[in-house]
């Protein structure tokens, strides 16, 4: 039973067990109300009775007295009945006035009758008519009959009521103890419910104590249930000396699988990653859930850092298994920080806050485990700090852009320019981008790194046509921007906010960000086509599955890596792998660009090769903004 059905059902067991209780003092009531009545009538009939047998007394007494002195008239005789002469009238009287109405017809048509014969017999007494006593006599003996009627009458109706009053309490009586039975049962029905209610409120207590301390999600402990466990924990290893470990677990690439598949599969992955890492620790350890795709593994008595990072290791090896979700597999992956008490704290919240260090340290170095240690806390500080000053920077814009001249390969003639950020620190100087764009891709700042990228380059762009040079620019995509459809609508804005055809813009993607999620990227791709732009598949041939998706996307150029391109003319292997890729680009009519061009050898290499556009350092390094104008005029000139 459900707590609000408990609930009706108790309701209604108490509005029954009420009306019921209702009835039952009802039916007392009538009962006792019907039996005073029954009472005041036996009372009323018992008196009228007795009113009646004393007025059949007195004319029997009379008559007595009337027989007496026809048998001899004496003074004996004639005193008895003159007492007796008009010695019923009072109790007639008042059976007329008082009495029941069929009592007081009948006293009322006898009073004329007993006058009449009262008279008589005064003047029986007084001697004047002796014929009078026959009459009275018989007077006399019609009263008689006529009340002995009325007595009898009486009985009988009395009997009558009596039987009736007795069969109504005898109903009342039935209705009294069915009432009660129906009363025992409801307050049998309360009792259960009650005890039904508390039983469930003893349930959902339990309940919510267990939803206090788990996660809803899993069924890991939560965050509250990790501290209050670590807490007696941590007291137990500082006293017996008993090291303990804290794992913290993150999941690489969840969000991934969160905007490529849903939260619904992201879901059902985060229950098998908890039942993986359930599995892969003793009964003694707990496994908690923090949030999001971030776990905590808690190892009492681990003994070493040694243990706790096979324990790691262990869990690393659990996640590596494929999970098949609704018909897909997914490879999991993760990063596990550990931090040991007492030897690197003694402070539950401090334990945790050092195993969270370790396990960016880990992520970052992409090493998979990774112990705390103080020089951890000062780089995870300073990743941190790099983190808010990228986004300062950003914001404040302290980036800035070079361009890197491109040119066709047979000819020389140059043919756009490739946009590079570049991060002028006010205190660290030229930051390289190698340090910048990995912090900006794992803590969210690619995106509008990107887009504040492409907004600068098209500015530049803009003053170089209004100084009358049209060059078109090329700029590299973070992988998360294909992941959102707006953001084919970013760039139509900022084409549109400049001015410019969108032909002179090509943005360069990467193999990896189109196997992320291959459907949304090619959704996204064919939005940016749409546009008019051109897409070039960058750092070509170092990925893995790319030449399976050029024929449904609309790319207009194939970028040659430059780990191929550089050793080419030294490496056999090198310079197959170019010609191959040429080849593959001319097939599915794409341009082929080379970067990396460092000499003549490898320049002219390439075009017999059949490349379309080379770019390098034998061409150019990348130039600062006012310079490429200034650039472009001289090797004009020097092409001429």
């Amino acid at each position: 039973m459900k707590f609000g059905e408990g609930r009706a059902t108790a309701r209604v067991a108490t509005v029954g067990l009420t009306a019921g209780l209702l009835v039952l003092a009802g039916l007392a009531l009538w009962s006792s109300v019907d039996a005073r009545a029954t009472t005041a009538h036996v009372r009323q009939v018992n008196e009228t009775s007795e009113r009646w047998s004393r007025v059949l007394e007195h004319i029997t007494v009379s008559d007595n007295a009337l027989r007496d002195l026809q048998v001899a008239r004496t003074e004996q005789t004639v005193q008895p009945l003159a007492n007796s002469l008009g010695s019923a009238r009072a109790e007639l009287e008042w059976l007329r006035t008082e009495a029941t109405p069929s009592d007081a017809a009948v006293a009322t048509r006898l009073l004329p009758l007993y006058d009449q014969t009262t008279d008589l017999l005064r003047k029986v007494v007084a001697g004047t008519d002796p014929l009078q006593a026959d009459q009275a006599g018989l007077a006399h003996s019609s009263l008689r009959r006529q009340i002995t009627a009325a007595i009898s009458a009486k009985r009988l109706d009395n009997n009558e009521y009596l039987r009736a009053a007795d069969e109504r309490n005898a109903r009342l009586r039935i209705a009294q103890i069915v009432v009660f039975v129906l009363d025992a049962a409801l307050v049998a029905v309360f009792g259960m419910v009650l005890l039904g209610q508390r039983r469930m409120i003893l349930r959902q207590a339990a309940k919510n104590e267990h939803e206090a301390h788990h996660d809803a999600l899993t069924g890991l402990a939560n965050r509250t249930l990790l501290a209050r466990r670590m807490e007696v924990a941590v007291d137990k290893a500082r006293k017996k000396d008993e090291p303990l470990a804290l794992l913290i677990v993150d999941l690489d690439r969840f969000k991934e699988v969160n905007d490529s598949l849903g939260h619904h599969t992201g879901d059902l992955l985060l229950r098998q990653v908890a039942n993986r890492l359930s599995w892969a620790v003793r009964d003694t350890d707990l496994v908690a859930r923090l949030g999001g795709d971030e776990f905590a593994v808690l190892l009492p008595g681990v003994g070493s850092a040694e243990n706790a990072t096979m324990v790691a290791e262990k869990i690393l090896q659990a996640l590596a298994m494929p999970v098949t979700l609704e018909g897909l597999e997914l490879e999991i992956a993760g990063s596990v920080g550990v931090a040991l008490c007492p030897a690197d704290s003694g402070d539950g919240h401090e334990l945790l806050r050092h195993a969270d260090i370790a396990m960016y340290a880990a992520k970052r170095e992409k090493s998979g485990v990774a112990v705390y240690d103080a020089r951890l806390h000062e780089r995870g500080a300073a990743h941190l700090t790099a983190v808010t000053e990228l986004r300062h920077a950003i914001d404040r814009g302290e980036l800035f852009l070079q361009y890197q001249p491109k040119a066709l390969a047979n000819t020389g003639a140059v043919c756009g320019v490739e946009a590079l950020a570049r991060w002028q620190h006010p205190t660290r100087g030229l930051v390289r981008p190698d340090e910048f764009i990995p912090i900006a891709e794992e803590n969210g700042l690619i995106e509008p790194l990107t887009r504040y990228v492409i907004d600068a380059a098209l500015r530049q762009c803009r003053t170089w046509s209004d100084a009358g040079w049209e060059v078109p620019v090329s700029v590299n995509v973070g992988a998360a921007c294909l992941h959102h459809t707006e953001f084919p609508g970013d760039v139509a804005d900022l084409i549109k906010r400049h001015g410019l055809p969108a032909r002179l813009l090509t943005l360069e993607i990467t193999e990896s960000a189109i196997i992320s999620d291959p459907e949304r990227a090619v959704e996204v791709l064919r939005g940016l086509t749409d546009l008019g732009v051109r897409l070039s598949i960058d750092d070509f041939g170092t990925g893995y599955s790319s030449i399976s998706y050029l024929r449904s996307m609309r790319v207009h150029e194939m970028k040659l890596d430059r780990s191929f391109v550089t050793h080419m003319c030294t490496d056999a292997g090198d310079s197959a792998i170019v010609h191959a890729l040429v080849a593959l680009a001319r097939n599915f009519g794409l341009q082929a660009v080379a970067e990396g061009v460092e000499d003549q050898d490898t320049w002219t290499a390439l075009a017999e090769a059949g490349c379309d556009v080379v770019q390098g350092y034998f061409l150019s390094e990348p130039l600062p903004a006012e310079e490429v104008v200034s650039w472009l005029g001289d090797r004009a000139a020097a092409h001429a």
